[in-house]
């Protein structure tokens, strides 16, 4: 085994580290939200900008630099990026988003490529990194909206005893905002104020499901909205979708618990191949290396990921059951 290659690549992934970490630092220091709320705050106090006709929706911006911004909102549909970043939850710029991908790419295709790996295993070895990133991204979204879900029926409930009390149905948002719990009040707190400020209902109700990718959040706001066209009694409309929530939650977890194995496999099977190769790559090296400086290795190790690409997603669609 090797130890001065590998202390050697361990210090030049720990370097790259912590070069994207000062980019990073100084990013949020110069141009980040907390530096973008100062300058605000400071054009306000001098009188260079006005708050006397804010905008009834808060406006999300593409990039805080006004330039990019702008570059941004001309790519064709780059704003459903910023609808990913938002039903995520996270606060972050698409700016932001590509300049750190740009950085997870750049830093990780040159230290492969400082390390002998030509130029195209470079460019797909630089690309990992910033799909590891978007996967990790893709996952808050999903706890976050599994979250809300599960938070679902009971804000249903809460909503329909204080209909039932008398309040109206922008008083039962009011109230599930107050007293509700995150990350489903910080929504229905944000609904309230749209429809406060003058927003009508139903713009307000379509904006929440633009916010939360949640199939049983639509039902909510399509069961609202027609009530609000035909009339009827929406506490009683609340109380049994809360109750039909709760059965399709039971029967997907059932489901979650019986395909258990299968996503389990999936796992097994996708990750052996890379196990193995880390193995080999520590114990026979120059066995290994084959794949990536002969040609026809080279080759081999293209199909392969190819056909590894659609076994995994093959398995993903087989054990994906919706409800």
């Amino acid at each position: 085994m090797n130890w001065n290659f590998l202390a050697f690549l361990g210090l030049v992934l720990l370097a790259v580290s912590l070069f994207m970490t000062g980019v990073l630092r100084f990013w949020s220091t110069y141009w980040g939200e907390n530096a973008s709320i100062i300058k605000q705050r400071i054009r306000v106090i001098t009188g260079e900008l006005s708050l006397d006709n804010p905008s009834l929706v808060k406006t999300r911006l593409f990039s805080r630099i006004p330039s990019l911004d702008a570059l941004l909102r001309k790519i064709p549909h780059v704003e459903r990026l910023d609808v990913f970043l938002t039903q995520a939850g996270i606060t972050m710029t698409i700016g932001t988003l590509l300049f750190v991908s740009a950085l997870l790419w750049l830093g990780t295709g040159l230290t492969t490529r400082l390390l002998g790996f030509g130029i195209g295993l470079s460019l797909l070895a630089g690309g990992l990194p910033v799909l590891l990133w978007l996967t990790y991204l893709q996952h808050l979204r999903r706890k976050r909206v599994f979250q809300i879900e599960a938070q679902l029926p009971d804000t249903l409930d809460l909503m329909a005893r204080a209909m039932q009390a008398g309040h109206a149905f922008s008083s039962a948002l009011l109230i599930v905002g107050a007293e509700g719990t995150l990350p489903i009040r910080g929504e229905f707190q944000t609904t309230f104020d749209e429809i406060n400020f003058g927003i009508p209902t139903h713009s307000a109700l379509q904006h929440l499901t633009q916010r939360v990718a949640s199939s049983d959040l639509r039902f909510f706001v399509v069961a609202v909205l027609i009530q609000l066209e035909t009339g009827g009694n929406l506490t009683e409309i609340l109380k049994s979708l809360a109750a039909l929530i709760r059965d399709r939650q039971r029967v997907a977890g059932t489901v979650r618990v019986l395909s258990a194995e299968g996503r389990l496999s999936a796992w097994i099977l996708g990750l052996l191949p890379f196990t193995i190769a880390l193995l080999l790559s520590l114990i026979n090296p120059d066995l290994i290396s084959i794949l990536w400086t002969d040609p026809m290795g080279i080759h081999m190790l293209q199909i392969s990921l190819g056909l590894m690409l659609v076994g995994v997603w093959w398995m993903w669609r087989m054990v994906r059951i919706r409800i």
